[in-house]
């Protein structure tokens, strides 16, 4: 009963943060006019309330972005809380195991460099292009990170997390270089991918993104009986009748699969896979049948209202996402860094 409230109180804070960004922006849209679209639309009143431009910003700008961001800010958040759990660290994110490193080294090399493989996915893919491949950089990376951490047929929590930083300053070293001898517009390009933004949003990213964000917000809640059990220790989740192997492979694939497919089309953005699990965790419940479900409403809320801020603040210009998000997690993560050591000198 407690966490069906919990949810609801979740689902409804998210419902007010949509309409809102629906609403403002450097073209504004009353709340009846909104209403108004939307029964037009769905040929259920024709009368008209609205301008033509209000119609077109709210179905073909705002709609398919704040949509996008609640597909990206459920996925990064709910793959956050699962890796937390399977490394049973409150300060593990899905960065450690080499995704973003890998998603951004990919994007880079896509930017900098013509050749012909590169060309053909521009040529073929268009404005997507960018996107693929950063998504196939982010599970390349990953594979890599847990083929090194195999020993003995199963994945080593220790070693996948030593492989995942050494993926990562490799990763990083290699994006260096790149952006070293990258020109102006391609550092520009960068630069601007590296901070994140829904700029890009549309209902073909919207489409594309769906699949890879839904399935695993979806199936990894399926998991959390399993993921409690583990945190008492492999041996004892072992005893408990969970393969653990298994158990560590599908969470690495599906976190994969959603937090890829979020830096493919929104570029990196920090903090929210780290920060939205451990607010749940502070605020609720550590009980992973909770904060992974959870995760996913809030982190939705905390990346829509991040982007309504992104693009009011300064409008019409725009801030990149990406920093909204570190600006706001910065202290929130002193914050949990200065809880667990309190709690361990208790």
């Amino acid at each position: 009963m407690k966490n069906s409230i919990i949810f609801m109180i979740l689902l409804v804070l998210l419902l007010a943060i949509a309409l809102l960004s629906l609403c403002l922006g450097a073209v504004e849209i009353s709340l009846s006019e909104l209403l108004s679209i939307i029964r037009h639309n769905l040929r259920l009143d024709q009368e008209i309330v609205f301008q033509a431009q209000q119609e077109a910003v709210f179905i073909n700008i705002r709609l398919p972005r704040v949509l996008l961001g609640i597909l990206v800010g459920s996925a990064l958040s709910v793959s956050g809380a699962v890796i937390q759990g399977l490394f049973r660290n409150p300060l593990a994110e899905p960065g450690l195991i080499g995704i973003s490193s890998g998603a951004m080294l990919s994007a880079a090399l896509m930017i900098v460099l013509e050749v012909p493989f590169f060309l053909f996915l521009k040529a073929y893919l268009g404005y997507y292009a960018l996107a693929f491949a950063a998504f196939i950089g982010a599970c390349l990376t990953t594979w890599l990170v847990y083929r090194l951490s195999m020993r003995n047929g199963k994945a080593d929590i220790s070693t996948l997390l030593l492989a995942g930083i050494a993926i990562n300053a490799l990763a990083g070293a290699f994006t260096g270089l790149l952006i070293y001898i990258a020109d102006d517009e391609q550092l520009r390009n960068i630069t601007f991918w590296s901070l994140g933004s829904l700029g890009g949003a549309s209902w073909t990213t919207v489409s594309t993104m769906a699949p890879f964000a839904v399935i695993p917000v979806v199936i990894l809640p399926l998991f959390a009986k399993s993921i409690n059990a583990l945190a008492l220790g492999e041996a004892q989740a072992m005893h408990m009748g969970i393969h653990v192997s298994a158990l560590k492979r599908v969470i690495i694939i599906l976190a994969t699969l959603g937090v890829g497919a979020s830096v493919a089309v929104a570029g990196l953005i920090s903090f929210v896979g780290l920060i939205v699990p451990h607010i749940i965790r502070i605020a609720f419940s550590s009980d992973h049948r909770l904060v992974i479900p959870a995760s996913a409403f809030l982190g939705a809320v905390v990346l829509v209202s991040s982007d309504l801020i992104a693009r009011t603040l300064v409008s019409p210009a725009e801030l990149p996402i990406g920093i909204l998000t570190a600006v706001i997690g910065t202290p929130i993560f002193i914050y949990i860094i200065m809880r667990e050591r309190r709690k361990r000198f208790i």
